[in-house]
């Protein structure tokens, strides 16, 4: 949530039918239900009409002028409207961890490696043994394998 409200409307790129969500580089795509409330949410933000925000560019303004929402309260507000935001984000995880390495998944997250091992063996996932580094190269006692060699 954090991250999440720390957002601005520039993050939100309208191009036609398309609608993407700047969260890293490149942006993500988002599907089209939630593009419509995205952009009906742009279009009637919270605490817009007080003499603190009037120009905010946050796309979760808080009640703090220049600030964006508190994460908690943007929790609640999930969770009132029957979103359960941390059971969902484990959720998100917990898929990550059984489509990609650990290792990887940590990297992107910024989770330590234990912590996503832990999830690994929590989810019954099979990567256990992924071998972080560069797989491209062979290794130096043997030449690298031509198109069509078995």
């Amino acid at each position: 949530m954090s991250r999440i409200v720390r957002l601005s409307v520039e993050d939100v790129i309208h191009d036609g039918d398309t609608v993407l969500l700047r969260l890293g580089e490149p942006a993500s795509p988002v599907p089209a239900p939630v593009a419509t409330l995205l952009l009906e949410h742009i279009a009637n933000r919270d605490n817009m009409n007080t003499a603190t925000n009037p120009a905010s560019r946050w796309l979760f303004p808080g009640r703090r002028a220049g600030q964006p929402a508190r994460p908690d309260h943007l929790s609640t507000l999930l969770n009132e409207a029957g979103i359960p935001a941390a059971a969902a984000r484990g959720a998100a995880i917990r898929q990550q961890l059984l489509e990609l390495p650990a290792p990887v998944v940590a990297d992107a997250l910024g989770y330590h490696n234990k912590a996503t091992s832990r999830r690994i063996r929590e989810t019954g996932g099979t990567w256990s043994r992924y071998a972080a580094g560069d797989h491209t190269r062979s290794p130096t006692s043997r030449p690298p394998r031509e198109a069509g060699d078995s």
